[in-house]
């Protein structure tokens, strides 16, 4: 028997939302100061970017038009001033 959309739809979903939130457990990790150094800048940019895309997956599905590809970076200065 096929799959009907709707019972695909859930399927689908309820595996890249688990992954996905696993993913954001993951960045949630590096906060971890006996591991890692960052600046707020860096913080600044990891959210802004993180919360822009879910407003975009939100706008698919309120038909808007896809959003370009999303590509991360940073500067590497030294010297700024890190999170305490």
């Amino acid at each position: 028997m096929m799959e009907d959309k709707l019972t695909k739809f859930e399927r689908i979903a309820k595996r890249r939302t688990e992954e996905t939130v696993k993913k954001i457990r993951l960045i949630g990790n590096l906060s971890n100061k006996n591991n890692y150094e960052y600046t707020e800048e860096h913080l600044d940019k990891i959210f802004a970017a993180l919360e822009a895309e879910l407003k975009s997956a939100r706008r698919k599905f309120q038909g808007h038009s896809s959003s370009p590809e999303f590509q991360m970076s940073f500067e590497t200065r030294r010297g700024r001033k890190k999170t305490s």
